[in-house]
């Protein structure tokens, strides 16, 4: 059945139907679409963007069409239950621990958390157990949660409701999954886990091993960022029996729009129809590309090569279709390194950090565009290197465990102040401040503000980062807990 799209060939077969409608959306098949995007974009797009009509399913109760698409998908990435998503893997992690947590119940989290996470801690308001990984000082990047960390977690708070994994992490660093699932597992804990950058493991024995193959219990996927379908489109894939399937179903409904873009979850079913057709085939090429640019990184002089560095239990393997290279044998820092590479070489990085870039390489890319990166990063090698200090993400003297002052929940709604910006030290947090990407939040509600913390957001702004979340753009002031 896998070579079927039941849920596109729904969507297609009605766009081609001659219907007078007096339903939504107000374009009314294309008709009313402005002319630029009739022009530039066909009338093909205005006839697909239909709404839930009753041949085309209902998402919070699918019946058909979405039911069967959403049924092969669980087949082919292993799972018992799929979920489709239009609001990306954002609204899939709202949903994971609105899911399995409450007001006030611990869930253990590693502390280099996506902004998603954050906004499922203040809605559910379950207390974050927050696990700091180890900053890889030859790599210059944040490692994976280790089976050891979250073991310390659990004998400091044995009353856990959950666990969240990152995994991979942006860079593509997959941490022992197997031995958290086995420390969860043990003690009836479900393991939720952010696969947002992973939705290809499960297509080719090259690629790390899946969440899903690894036990995990529920596992969020970005179907859009890696493999064939448009942007926002996303699954939650979930299994066993420790966390009861309605209330997922019943917190998407909380998260998601209650007027799902049909185009969107169509190309769900068509991209997993794709890689059940041709996946592993796929891959190969991916892998193929991505070890011909490895190839150009490793010509760099100074190029630190991942594979040749001794992993640990934070980094047990690593996405072979993420190339990262340092910023400082490109010139400066990563932001200027950026600007550069998209403004002389036509070349646009998935992740820029003041330190490194990480390129993306997936279906869609061609040889070409591998050769067009391989002569950026050579010329750019091969011009004047301006030093700059190394600053890690977090201050390495931050404890392995913390808990936060406050929960993200009450800080949000807790009576603030503005204080100036290096006043903020040793103050709560009231608000996150989030350099993106790759949207992991400095500095969260709730918890104390350190002055590393302060440096790195000056030193972030200083280098030309992005600074989100924050409000004040200009860093001058900071929002803290009253006292």
């Amino acid at each position: 059945m896998q070579e079927q799209a039941p849920l596109w060939q729904a969507l297609y077969t009605r766009a081609q139907q001659s219907q007078v409608a007096f339903h939504t959306p107000g374009h009314k098949g294309g008709r009313g679409l402005p002319a630029v995007v009739l022009e530039q974009l066909g009338a093909a797009l205005g006839a697909m963007d239909l709404p839930e009509l009753p041949e085309l399913d209902n998402l919070f109760a699918p019946e058909s069409a979405i039911l069967d698409a959403q049924a092969l998908a669980a087949e082919l990435f292993g799972a018992e239950q799929t979920w489709f998503l239009t609001n990306g893997s954002t609204c899939g992690i709202l949903a994971t621990i609105l899911a399995t947590c409450g007001s006030g119940d611990p869930i253990i989290v590693p502390r280099n958390i996506h902004q998603s996470v954050l906004s499922g801690l203040i809605l559910s308001g379950a207390i974050p157990i927050f696990v700091e990984p180890d900053y890889d000082l030859n790599r210059g990047v944040v490692q994976g949660m280790t089976p050891e960390q979250v073991e310390e977690a659990l004998a400091l708070v044995p009353e856990t409701q959950a666990i969240l994994l990152v995994y991979p992490t942006y860079e593509g660093i997959c941490s022992d999954i197997a031995g958290i699932v086995a420390l969860a597992h043990g003690r009836g804990i479900p393991l939720l886990v952010d696969e947002a950058h992973g939705a290809h493991f499960r297509f080719h024995p090259d690629l790390p091993q899946s969440a899903l193959a690894a036990g995990a219990d529920l596992a969020v996927q970005s179907t859009h960022k890696v493999l064939g379908a448009l942007t926002q489109a996303a699954m939650l894939h979930g299994q066993g029996d420790l966390i009861e399937r309605h209330r997922v179903s019943q917190a998407l409904q909380l998260v998601q729009s209650t007027s799902p873009n049909y185009l969107l979850l169509a190309s769900l079913d068509v991209a997993r129809q794709q890689m059940a057709m041709q996946g592993e085939a796929l891959m190969q090429q991916v892998l193929a590309l991505a070890d011909r640019g490895r190839s150009h990184l490793q010509a760099l002089e100074g190029y630190p090569d991942w594979d040749s560095v001794e992993t640990c239990s934070g980094w047990v393997t690593c996405d072979r279709t993420r190339l990262t290279v340092p910023a400082a044998l490109l010139g400066q820092n990563g932001y200027e390194v950026d600007r550069t590479l998209i403004q002389t070489y036509g070349v646009t990085a998935e992740l820029v950090t003041p330190d490194h870039l990480t390129f993306l390489i997936s279906l869609g890319n061609t040889q070409a565009d591998i050769e067009q990166l391989g002569r950026a990063l050579k010329s750019l090698s091969q011009g004047p290197r301006h030093p700059s200090s190394q600053i890690p993400w977090r201050d390495a003297t931050k404890p392995r465990i913390s808990i936060p002052s406050l929960s993200p929940r009450e800080a949000y709604w807790h009576p603030w102040e503005i204080v100036p910006f290096q006043e903020a030290r040793h103050r709560v947090c009231a608000e996150w401040i989030c350099p993106y990407p790759p949207g992991i939040p400095v500095l969260l509600p709730g918890e104390t503000i350190q002055p590393g913390d302060l440096s790195y957001l000056s030193e972030v702004k200083t280098r030309g980062g992005i600074i989100t979340g924050c409000s004040d753009p200009t860093l001058q002031t900071l929002k803290v807990v009253r006292q």
